[in-house]
Order: structure tokens, then sequence, then C-alpha cells
């Protein structure tokens, strides 16, 4: 049992000055078999702490459920830090950002009217209540002086960025230190005056989160903490990509000169991100400061380690670094073999099974408790017709009698196409592609909002059907071959559990499973073209594939490659 404790200067731990050397390692982008190999890696850079988010959205997919299985056994994942000789930083939110689907809030916690966001109201702050209980309990019995790896718990998120409510912070710190928290309680925000005043609180440590100019964001930040010691609680090493948009590196000199200056200054450190991962199944984040942008699959980060967990030139360069200023253990590197490279056939296309339910009125998604679903009505006026919708969030393929008529992308600010003729049967696949993650569109509805009309005529007696994405790879092969989102199937062979990248660049846009593990979305547009496959999913032998594809595929044929493609492809 240990004694973390805040010091005029310094942390102290046994009253000794201690200078956390944190990583971040997000037990939910990682397969759990991986995570004491991750660890592992961690320790070997000179970290001597593991840093992780709590994604409140992934453990209570539905009210009242609060799920620690699997990838979400978050007391397996501490235990193991501890296993390693490390100690831990716990950041419950409630929001976490992160890139993650609504910043890791419920999209059911939003389906009541009147629910505040991030702020001191009646109903969050009960929904917080309980969550916050929930996860505490696993967190109080791990802290230091218990005997566990637990130094710091973080309250809330780079609040300063989102608002002001001193109660409602106030009011989350309070929750942390009923549910028997005692290690020092901290806060993060980026080192801006404004940001600092307002996302801190008088008694919690404040922290900044950067990746350059670090003198000048220290100095900022010991203007809102006279006392005790700087950290930076989120040391940006690389960035995070959206569909469409480029894939975002940086400079290893770079990114290695700046963490020397950090050390230099005496700062303790959270390198954001260690590892990146993946957002693995429906889990990615978006962003909307205007435009819509949903973040892609893969969480690599251009982090030390890539997403596979391999050591990369920025994972030595930080070690180097950090052995200027602390004990190193030595690194033994074993060859990387690629991943195997085949091509296996995929099926024939089959359908998804479908059940219909009718409604009146246009359900949103949330209100259908869906990521996708499809809308089909009955049209008939005369001529071409023009269809047009409130708001599309985010995705909706447009059919007219089974023929695609065209695409309406939020991305876009599309809101109207014209249909070829005012007759016929209308199904709309509307795709939830991901919630904002940051910013004042966090917890808004999804699907069709705002109604549907066709010339100036709201359109009623709808029916919708829900497809399960959790239960697409049991649910394949429901008859004949219909219109909308189609399945393929395929088998391939493997000598064993190796990780495998699947290449996805001759496809359209969809989701696919691996022995019936969801890697995640692909989109033709990239930046990134290969889904990560952990070899923990795959089996010795026979293993199966199942992709739902929404668009077209210029392949059928499904690619496995030596290594990820992230960025853009050489021709």
């Amino acid at each position: 049992m240990s004694d973390f404790t805040i010091g005029e200067s310094d942390f102290l731990l046994d009253g000794a000055p201690f200078r956390i050397l944190s990583g971040a390692l997000h037990y939910f982008r990682v397969h759990p078999d991986s995570w004491a190999d991750r660890i592992e890696k961690a320790r070997l850079m000179g970290l001597n702490t593991i840093d992780t988010y709590v994604p409140w959205n992934a453990h209570s997919p539905r009210p009242g459920v609060f799920d620690t299985s699997g990838i979400l056994d978050l007391a397996r994942f501490l235990r193991l830090v501890a296993d390693a000789g490390m100690y831990a930083i716990v950041r419950p939110g409630p929001y976490i950002c992160a890139e993650w689907d609504n910043g890791g809030l419920p999209a059911w916690l939003f389906r009541e009217s009147g629910v505040g966001v991030r702020r001191y109201e009646k109903q969050f702050m009960a929904a917080i209540a309980q969550y916050l209980e929930q996860v505490l309990r696993i967190v109080e019995p791990l802290q230091v002086h218990h005997g566990g790896p637990v130094l710091l718990v973080q309250v809330e998120n780079e609040y300063g960025a989102f608002g002001d409510d001193q109660v409602y912070l106030k009011a989350v710190a309070d929750l942390i230190g009923q549910g028997g928290i005692t290690v020092p309680l901290v806060t993060v925000d980026q080192p801006v005056d404004e940001m600092l005043a307002a996302g801190g609180l008088d008694g919690v440590l404040r922290t900044g989160s950067f990746g350059s100019r670090s003198t000048e964001r220290l100095r900022t930040l010991r203007a809102h903490q006279p006392t005790g010691p700087l950290m930076c609680m989120e040391f940006w090493d690389g960035w995070f990509d959206h569909w469409g948009g480029p894939h975002h590196t940086t400079s290893v000199s770079e990114a290695a000169a700046e963490l020397d200056t950090l050390l230099a200054a005496g700062a303790s450190v959270n390198v954001y991100m260690f590892h990146g991962g993946t957002n693995f199944g429906l889990t990615n984040g978006a962003n909307d400061k205007g435009v819509y942008r949903p973040t892609v699959t893969s969480y690599d980060y251009d982090a030390p380690l890539d997403e596979a967990g391999n050591f990369t030139a920025k994972y030595h360069a930080f070690r180097e670094v950090i052995s200027r200023y602390a004990p190193v253990p030595p690194l033994a590197l074993d060859a990387v073999e690629p991943a195997p490279e085949f091509s296996v056939p995929l099926g024939d296309p089959v359908s998804v099974r479908r059940n219909w339910t009718p409604h009146a009125s246009l359900p949103t998604l949330d209100e259908l408790g869906a990521r996708l679903a499809i809308y089909r009505t009955e049209i008939a006026v005369d001529g071409p017709a023009l269809l047009s919708v409130g708001e599309v969030r985010d995705r909706a393929h447009v059919l007219l009698d089974g023929q695609p008529v065209g695409v309406l992308e939020r991305e876009n600010h599309d809101r109207a196409i014209l249909l070829p003729h005012g007759r016929g049967r209308l199904e709309l696949v509307v795709e939830d592609q991901g919630r904002v993650n940051y910013g004042p569109r966090i917890g808004e509805p999804k699907g069709l909002v705002g109604g549907v009309l066709l010339d100036s005529t709201p359109l009623t007696d709808w029916e919708t059907c829900v497809i399960d994405l959790d239960a697409v790879p049991a649910a394949v092969g429901g008859g004949g071959l219909v219109p909308g989102p189609t399945a393929w199937r395929a088998s391939f062979e493997a000598d064993g559990p190796v990780d495998h990248f699947l290449k996805t660049d001759a496809w359209g846009k969809g989701f696919a499973w691996v022995n019936g593990f969801c890697l995640g979305r692909y989109w033709h547009r990239g930046p990134q073209h290969t889904l990560y496959v952990p070899g923990p999913v795959v089996l010795r032998g026979a293993n199966e594939l199942v992709v739902l594809e929404l668009d077209t595929m210029a392949s059928r044929t499904a690619e496995f490659t030596a290594g990820a493609l992230l960025g853009p492809l050489e021709l």
C-alpha cells in the first residue's frame, strides 16, 4: 500500500517526489487478450503509469445495464496494470470526447425531453450519479492506498471548451468523492485562460492538454495553478482521421523534441496516445463544426505503438527521450512478421432477414433503437417529384421500386432529391455514421429529423425495418435477394491467432465481421483502406467473414494484406 498526494511543487509517492510518466491506452479499443502486451510495451518505453477513459455508453448500452464483460472488464485491465508494476489514471467523465460515439454519453439518456447536456440538470445528474456509483465501485478498491494502481481520477473532461457551469462541475467532483475516491482529483483543459478558468475547480489540480509550444503552455497553466505539480494530461503526439480527409501523421523528431522540452521543465506527462487501437463496431465519433465529419474506424493516431501494437519510430524516439530523465528497462526487439497475404472469393450475395413495423408518422433512429434502418412507404403523384427531408443524420440511400435514385449526405447538407416519377414504393436506407463527440451537437437525435415531404405534402404511413448490426452475422440469408443492404459471406483458413488486415478499397461502404466480431466500418472514400483483425479473434483452421455492403462493390473478393493501409493508396 502506498500514499499518493500533491505537494507544493511535486506529486508525492510515500512522501518522495514522483514524476508521472504515463501513456494513454484505452482498454475498450484493444482486444482484452492483447492488454498485457500493450501494457508491457508501455513499461519498456519507460512509462510508469497507464491512463484510460471510461466510456459510459459502452458499459451502459441500455438503461439499467452496466456491462463489464470482455473488452469492458475495467477491473481486469487495472489489475494487469498493477501486475506490470505500473500505476493508473482513470478518467470516467461522464463525458470523455475521445473521438468516441457521443463523447461517451449514452444516446438513450437524451430520449427524455429536457435532459441537460453537461450541466446541472436534475435528470442528467441523476443518471450520472448512478453511472459513477457503478464505475467507482470498481475503481475505489484499486486506489494506491488500498494496494491498487490508481493514482489519480479526473473530473469531467476539457469542460472549459464547452461550458462554465461550476455548480455542475463541483457536483461531479462531489459524486466522485462520495464514491470513496480519496486519491487526488484533477481537471484537464487546453491551456487557454478562458478554458482553464471555466473548466477548473478550487482544490482540484488543473492539468493541460497540448502537443506543442510546451514552455508557453506550461507558463499559462502555472498562472492558473500557482502551486502543485505541472502536468500535461494529454500530450498530443498524433491525431485522428475523418472519412474523406487526409491521414494525419506528425514529425517523429519534432514530437520527441517537444516531449524533451516538457520533461526538461520538470512536468509530468500523459502521452496521448501511447497506443490508439481501433474503434471496433459502431463506436467511432464525429465532429460537426459546420460540416459533419465522421471519424474512421482506425484509431492508430500515429502513436508510438501502431494500431496492431507494433513499435514505431516514434516509440524508439520517445524511449530515448525518457531515458534522459528516468530509468528505462532494456528492450529486446523481436522481428515483426508481416500479416498473411491471400484472397478468397465472396459467396453469392444474400439479404439480411427483414421484419417490418408500421408507423403512422416517421420515427427517428433513436425511437427505433437503431443505428441502421430501412424506411418505406407508397407514393402516388403524377410526374417527377421532389423528395425533401428536414435534416439527414447522417446518410440516406434513396430507392424507388428497388432502383437506386441517389444518396442524401449530411456532410453535404443534402436535404432534397428529385425522384424520376412520383409513383411506387419509396425506400430510404438510413445510417447513423457516428454521433458528434465534441461541441454543442452532442446528444442530438439521429435519423430523418423534421419529417419527409413529397413536393409539399408530408409523407405518412411508414413501415420500418431495423437492421440489428449486432446480429447481422446470424441474420444473413433471409430468403431471396432484395434491394438495399446486401450481405456476403466468405471463409478463410488461418494457422492460428495472428493479426490480419482486411483490404477494403475495392468495396463501397459497409461493415465487416470475422467470426462474429465486428471489425468496424469501411468506406471507399478512405483514407483508411484496411480493417484490423485482432489475432485473438482468428481461429486455427476455418474462419468466417461476413460483409454488409450499403453501396456497391467493385470486387467480389476478400483480400487480406500484409499491413495497415491508413493513407492514400499508391497507384
